[in-house]
């Protein structure tokens, strides 16, 4: 495991900054990282990674920082992450419930943060009265995740009805893998949300035949099934500026992340060769 040194970490604080602003500007997308790929370390293990890898854009899962915890321990992380350079520009995916003032806690976190966006996967569509309440009043957006088959956004069609029904500032979180695992074309869906993607996950899936049954893997990044190619196209074409958050689902990958993740960013590099 990594040990960690604050000391140390804010010492290259200022070469990471100018570094990550370098790699900015040779990488044709924003990178960054959904922190369930670094789910077997803690906050401040988080925090070196990300600088390790010269990574900005850190989406949050609760582990890391908790959305319903003590404010002072989100201050003091908060303060850490703003001292080295980075920004938890999201976090996710967010529970929620029928009770607007409990989903409030969500979007108070986020003002406290400077968050402008919350990646959602809400399992009764009853919720959405009171989320949207929220976005109005906060003026905060929605991304709504997506698992597989049988989630109840595994098929963009249900998705796109959510977004008929609601405000604008109400869109998508597109996790890559699981809509290619899903059995759909990534650079379709983009395309058909029509300007409503907010975040993507930045995986990838190999589907294939077991003995009649399909198996979906998580492999690395561009070598499955996913679409990449003609998504980004779509980000391109659409001058798509949101962060593409490295992540995994593989166990595997999530024990060593540095391969894993140092090929993604690699990835996203070469996507214009």
């Amino acid at each position: 495991m990594i040990q960690m040194n604050i000391t140390r970490i804010s010492l290259g604080a200022a070469i990471f900054v100018l570094s990550a602003l370098i790699a900015t500007a040779a990488e044709p997308f924003k990178v960054g990282i959904q922190t369930w790929t670094l789910r077997e370390m803690n906050f401040d293990q988080v925090v070196e990674f990300a600088l390790k890898h010269h990574v900005k854009y850190l989406e949050m899962i609760d582990k890391h920082i908790n959305p319903k915890g003590p404010v002072e321990e989100t201050k003091r992380k908060k303060a850490i992450l703003d001292k080295n350079g980075l920004v938890c520009y999201t976090f996710g995916v967010a529970g929620t419930c029928k009770q607007r003032e409990e989903n409030r806690k969500l979007f108070e976190f986020a003002k406290l943060m400077g968050i402008k966006l919350i990646v959602v996967e809400p399992g009764d569509m009853a919720i959405w009265d009171n989320l949207e309440e929220l976005v109005k009043e906060y003026d905060v957006k929605l991304a709504i995740h997506n698992h597989g088959v049988g989630s109840p956004y595994g098929n963009p069609e249900t998705v796109k009805k959510v977004l008929a029904a609601r405000d604008a500032r109400i869109g998508v979180c597109l996790d890559v893998g699981h809509v290619t695992g899903a059995g759909f074309d990534a650079a379709k869906v983009f395309h058909d949300y029509n300007g409503r993607v907010y975040d993507i996950h930045l995986k990838d899936k190999k589907v294939t035949d077991n003995n009649g049954k399909k198996r979906i893997d998580d492999v690395k990044i561009g070598t499955g099934d996913a679409n990449y190619k003609g998504l980004f196209e779509e980000l391109r074409k659409s001058n798509w500026n949101g962060v593409l958050a490295i992540e995994t689902d593989n166990g595997e990958f999530a024990k060593h992340p540095d391969d894993y993740v140092s090929g993604a960013i690699d990835f996203v590099k070469n996507a214009d060769k």
